[in-house]
């Protein structure tokens, strides 16, 4: 079968003032994953939280029993020097650290925040540094960057230097609250007919309305923000996200 259905409510719309408790109750409501959204001021304009945070709330949330398991932290990285950061959110509990394309071929080979140094980093050798830390590894792209640039690294003959996961984003990163991007469906689509057994999320705009056209093409990770955290029931929401995904599962060849 292709990918099991995963849902991965983004804390950045949860109530900051009791956000621990606002974790624990969303996986218990049937989430697979927390999706937390990490913003710098720099590779977007808006501002979120660090791994300090990130520590507080890992008490809160069992850790995953195997990779890509229940209780993940799924860090989607919006920041400028991706690898300096990378000890920092393994130590306060990150499981999946997904960084952008972006930033990847634009950014510094240094390793620790403090650092500076004119060597540059790639998306190979951040995923492979990502695996050294014991993480899962993902790889991000805006709506302006084309599905071409993930070939050549979905493709590498080195397992460690392959990402685990691809994150289409479905609007601008930066801000909630951005209507969906149905134009970066046909790029899931490609990932998919590419890759069926890749991991696939979408993030931005997903809801009730439009999780059908991110299913149909082929997502199976679905990140939800006000979609889950501002509803009624966020356990109905979670669960018809949820099967929406699991019903255009395909099987294996």
């Amino acid at each position: 079968m292709s990918p099991p259905a995963i849902i991965a409510p983004s804390i950045l719309s949860a109530d900051f003032a009791a956000l621990g408790a606002a974790c624990s109750d969303t996986i218990e409501q049937g989430a697979t994953w927390l999706h937390i959204d990490i913003m710098d001021g720099h590779f977007v304009p808006n501002m979120t939280f660090g791994a300090p945070v990130v520590t507080k709330i890992r008490p809160h949330v069992q850790r995953p029993a195997s990779p890509r398991g229940k209780g993940t932290f799924d860090c989607h990285m919006m920041i400028a020097e991706p690898k300096k950061w990378v000890k920092d959110f393994q130590k306060a509990g990150c499981d999946l650290y997904c960084f952008h394309y972006e930033a990847a071929i634009t950014s510094t080979a240094a390793e620790n925040p403090a650092d500076q140094t004119e060597a540059r980093t790639s998306p190979k050798e951040m995923i492979r540094y990502v695996h050294e830390h014991d993480m899962l590894a993902g790889i991000a792209i805006k709506p302006e960057t084309s599905v071409n640039v993930l070939w050549d690294i979905l493709s590498n003959p080195k397992k460690e230097e392959v990402p685990d996961m691809v994150l289409v984003m479905t609007v601008h990163p930066g801000f909630g609250g951005q209507k969906f991007m149905a134009s970066e469906m046909p790029k899931v689509k490609a990932l998919r007919q590419q890759y069926p057994e890749l991991y696939i999320e979408v993030d931005g705009g997903l809801s009730e309305g439009t999780i059908d056209q991110a299913a149909d093409a082929g997502a199976n990770v679905i990140v939800a923000g006000s979609a889950v955290f501002g509803a009624k029931d966020p356990a109905g929401v979670i669960k018809l996200l949820q099967d929406s995904v699991e019903k255009r599962r395909e099987p294996s060849l």
